[in-house]
């Protein structure tokens, strides 16, 4: 995204891709760091700080409207000195200056537009605004020259605002400890759930709709706690039409961000790495509660998207792949009929059209104008058996895929959308996690190597760092880890054991786990900090426990607490979780619905909870068979262990010491199932162990 300039600005030598395509504009950028800090006191001016990301559509077109015009630009570097910010890169920045904008203006967004003095202190917030003033909104060139009058006629009540403020948000962010939550509190939420739940099309609330995982995952655990049939049902009708609509990517595979109607079928045509890992996580549990192949299917496709287009050479995953191409977005997931026909021929065409609900005119109206473009978005009506009976098709499967491969061969020859490759740790941990959980669940090896290869390439970077590093990219680890990293990179680390049994993974979960305790635990009130305590404080060290669209790292951070607690047996980590619990408590249980992760570890801690422990040969039959009917199945509150018998002190002892007495009998794999550390007697076959649980 290069302006008029051709001398590089300051960004030139960042690695952030989103910094790079503002590297050329005539906006005089500093990255975030001392030397801007410094140049704003010496030269008294406020700090304009931009804060976006490579994929975000906003972002480009406040860029192209104003950072790329030399006008505006002339004038931003005149009154301020702007700062250029990553979100992705510095999620420890956007969190900060993200509660500022929503506590000044109701909402938030990206592009983040913030004002502040050169001590950080903000003064204005926005997200995109125009360059000129318009309905009655005030575009970027009028607020500039607003700004350097204020600044130059009244600094002392800019000033004193932007302390009140801080103070405010400083207060704002503080929470004192409240009370345990109980199921109550899981009935509360799903009660809220449940009146949002958009009965015709699956999901919740109207548009824009988001397919927020961690509701679902929630959901399928009331259900299992509760028989609660209308539960599962919720999940269920919103992972089918999902699965139907075009924010998901018939032909390439992969979910877009979100919908911009409720019934799924205008996405906003991002793809987000963290989007793939929870949806194919949704998935899968709803395989293992169901047995339904489409549900496995789905989880394979998404899997075969982030393995072919979101892979790095290192095995670790990029970060997202834009909605515009050729400055359009969703150009290049888009068809018209008369292309489709021309690439298909008159047969094939003609059931594209149908099956897809193409139109002449186009199958969805322009989000900004509301007319029609003339061009389509794959998408089905109904399920492909309900279609083949309609249609009368006996192969409609056979034919569906010859469709799709010819299409998604024509499309590979448009201009892609342009790939953020920078390498998260927060978000491959996800993957890692999600990875791990379907080749356990779905029986298949190759997920379970890919989620290794991706975890040792960032594992690796200890040696070379001597911390956990949140961002990587050609060659270089930047920023120190944040709470999410270390809680979804521990979360990928669990279930990568539980796929695999290498203790390794079992080990480097439980030592970043002491390391989030030791750098992040705040020991007065509980619960973990955004950043480490060695870390820059902007304005004050916040605590994020919000389920948005990802889940927070606290609510992550409790399930892993629980999952560890139950595998090494040290009840040091159930005190840490119930102190994480109340340190929350009094938001989560005045809003439960917007904390839906950290409700599946409240789940997980109401028990009743299992270990259970598998005593055999590493890699005999009857081993793998007591694992895979297990893995199999939907048990969430339970930790699987693996105790291999014929091996000179394996490891597992160390680290679960109550496995050296759970042995396996007559050589036979044996199982060990116990509740909350109270083992029944063991049981030397498949069905004996199902009994048991």
């Amino acid at each position: 995204m290069n302006g008029m300039k051709q001398k590089p600005n300051r960004l030139i030598n960042e690695k952030s891709p989103y910094l790079l395509q503002h590297a050329y504009n005539p906006v005089d950028w500093y990255p975030w760091g001392d030397e801007a800090f410094e140049v704003a006191i010496r030269e008294n001016k406020p700090i304009f700080l931009s804060i976006g990301y490579s994929t975000c559509h906003w972002c480009h077109v406040m860029a192209h409207e104003s950072f790329e015009d030399e006008k505006v630009a002339r004038l931003i570097n005149e009154v301020f000195v702007p700062i250029k910010v990553d979100r992705e890169e510095r999620p420890d920045i956007d969190n900060i200056y993200m509660t500022v904008c929503q506590a000044m203006t109701g909402h938030g967004g990206w592009p983040l537009t913030i004002i502040m003095t050169p001590d950080k202190k903000p003064f204005f917030a926005g997200t995109y605004i125009s360059k000129h003033s318009r309905y009655g909104r005030k575009g970027l060139v009028d607020l500039i020259n607003e700004i350097r009058m204020l600044w130059e006629n009244e600094h002392d009540e800019i000033i004193d605002s932007a302390e009140k403020i801080t103070y405010t948000i400083q207060k704002f962010l503080k929470e004192s400890p409240g009370d345990e939550m109980g199921e109550d509190t899981l009935y509360t939420a799903y009660i809220q759930l449940e009146s949002m739940f958009d009965m015709q099309y699956g999901g919740f609330g109207t548009a824009p709709k988001f397919p927020t995982p961690h509701n679902l995952y929630f959901l399928l655990r009331f259900y299992r706690r509760f028989n609660k049939n209308e539960a599962l049902d919720m999940v269920l009708k919103t992972l089918d039409s999902m699965s139907l609509g075009g924010i998901f990517d018939h032909i390439g595979f992969g979910f877009h961000r979100y919908s911009t109607d409720r019934r799924w079928l205008l996405p906003h045509f991002e793809k987000m790495l963290y989007d793939q890992a929870l949806i194919a996580m949704a998935y899968t549990e709803a395989y293992q509660i169901t047995g339904s192949e489409k549900y496995k299917e789905m989880a394979e496709k998404i899997f075969e998207y982030v393995m072919r287009d979101m892979m790095s050479e290192e095995g670790a995953f990029y970060s997202a792949e834009d909605a515009d191409s050729e400055g359009e977005e969703g150009k290049f997931y888009t068809w018209s009929v008369d292309e489709v026909m021309d690439i298909l021929g008159e047969e094939e065409g003609k059931l594209a059209v149908k099956l897809f609900n193409f139109k002449k005119e186009g199958n969805f109206r322009d989000e900004a104008t509301g007319e029609r473009t003339g061009f389509n978005i794959v998408n089905f009506s109904k399920d492909i058996e309900k279609l083949a009976e309609d249609l009368k098709i006996n192969d409609i499967k056979e034919k569906l895929k010859n469709i799709r491969e010819k299409l998604y061969n024509a499309r590979e020859k448009r201009e892609r959308p342009h790939r953020d490759d920078k390498i998260l740790t927060d978000w491959n941990g996800l993957m890692i996690a999600s990875l791990s959980k379907a080749a356990a669940a779905l029986g298949n090896k190759k997920y379970a190597e890919a989620a290794k290869k991706a975890a040792d390439f960032i594992l690796d970077s200890f040696g070379e760092n001597g911390r956990l590093m949140h961002r990587y990219r050609k060659g270089e680890w930047k920023v120190i880890a944040n709470v999410d990293d270390y809680s979804f990179l521990i979360f990928g680390l669990l279930e990568l054991y539980g796929a695999s049994f290498e203790e390794k993974y079992l080990k480097y979960a439980l030592k970043l786990n002491e390391e989030l305790i030791d750098y992040f635990w705040d020991e007065k009130n509980g619960g973990f900090y955004f950043t480490s305590k060695d870390e820059e404080e902007i304005l004050i060290r916040t605590k994020e426990v919000y389920d948005g669209a990802v889940p927070s790292g606290n609510s992550v951070a409790l399930l892993n607490l629980l999952r560890i607690g139950r595998i090494t047996g040290n009840s040091k980590y159930d005190d840490f979780a119930a102190k994480l619990q109340r340190a929350f408590s009094k938001s989560v249980m005045d809003t439960p619905m917007g904390y839906t992760q950290m409700l599946v570890g409240l789940d997980f801690s109401l028990g009743p909870s299992l270990e259970i422990v598998i005593a055999g040969k590493r890699n005999s039959e009857d081993t793998l068979n007591m694992i895979k009917v297990l893995q199999r199945r939907f048990i969430p509150n339970a930790v699987l262990l693996l105790n291999p018998a014929g091996e000179e002190n394996p490891e597992i002892h160390s680290i679960a010491e109550y496995t050296r007495l759970q042995k396996s009998i007559d050589g036979r794999a044996t199982a060990y199932v116990c509740r909350n550390f109270a083992c029944s007697e063991p049981a030397t076959t498949v069905e004996e162990m199902l009994n048991k649980l």
